[in-house]
């Protein structure tokens, strides 16, 4: 099944700035989360983002947080119990998700995701933990859960889908 721009809504957990150097290859999850986000921006795909606490862990990094539409603040590690799902735009069925951490708040906002119906592709270059092995892990759990493991490029390409898309060459830059 192909992801569709129309059907897609990009959410992005907890990319926050205290918490972000503490994850395994941090800068790397911030810079595929920003080039993620600026492609669905690129597209007309609405982002969200949550912050976990943000009086603790900080605001959303500054370049991710400009690209975002909506951010949410949660408590629980599961963000729908937040009211996630409630702002979620009618009629896009389609959760591209990353962010962090992998085996706690993504994991468990993709999972309540899938059982409430949606379908969720997590962007397994654009996601990160404390430890890889935690990462690793969540990531296997949530393909035996039902989503589908995604890299930024192959969003950027299904979301497109021909390369006389109106912001190929915009989106090609972006990835290379």
């Amino acid at each position: 099944m192909l992801m569709k721009a129309e059907q897609s809504v990009l959410i992005l957990i907890d990319v926050q700035e205290k918490l972000m150097p503490a994850i395994s290859d941090g800068g790397h999850v911030v810079d595929r989360c920003t080039t993620l986000a600026t492609i669905a921006g690129l597209l007309g795909v609405p982002s969200l983002g949550t912050v976990q606490l943000p009086e603790k862990l900080g605001e959303t990094v500054p370049s991710v947080a400009e690209l975002l539409e909506q951010e949410i603040s949660k408590t629980h590690f599961d963000a729908c119990p937040d009211g996630l799902i409630d702002q979620l735009p009618e009629g896009r069925q389609h959760i591209v998700i990353g962010g962090c951490e992998a085996h706690v708040c993504m994991m468990q906002t993709a999972l309540s995701l899938l059982d409430a119906g949606y379908k969720v592709w997590v962007v397994a270059d654009a996601t990160g933990s404390r430890s890889d092995f935690d990462r690793d892990v969540a990531l296997d759990r949530l393909s035996e859960s039902g989503a589908k493991l995604v890299t930024v490029e192959m969003v950027a390409f299904e979301w497109m889908r021909d390369c006389n898309h109106p912001r190929f060459r915009d989106v090609q830059a972006l990835i290379k």
